[in-house]
């Protein structure tokens, strides 16, 4: 996956706060959430505890391909496979 060079630039500066979503399968505690917003011909990915902190950005593609790798299981460690 490329991911476009945007070591730390600010989220906001990709999307402002009403674009992010955060993942459905983000957990009610809150410690492992993530939050994506849809750009252009891109996607930003941020962590939701630090919304004013850095964001990646992945080109459209390599997100999809990325999604549907996870969908697909094609990510499972042997312990859990």
């Amino acid at each position: 996956m490329t991911i476009v060079t945007n070591t730390g630039t600010p989220a906001l500066t990709f999307a402002p706060e009403n674009a992010w979503t955060k993942s459905s399968y983000s957990g009610a505690e809150g410690n492992a959430c993530v939050e994506t917003a849809a750009l252009v011909s891109t996607v930003g990915v941020r962590d939701s505890k630090d919304k004013q902190g850095p964001a990646l950005v992945f080109p459209r593609d390599s997100w999809t391909t990325f999604i549907t790798g996870l969908r697909d299981e094609e990510f499972q460690t042997a312990a859990r496979a």
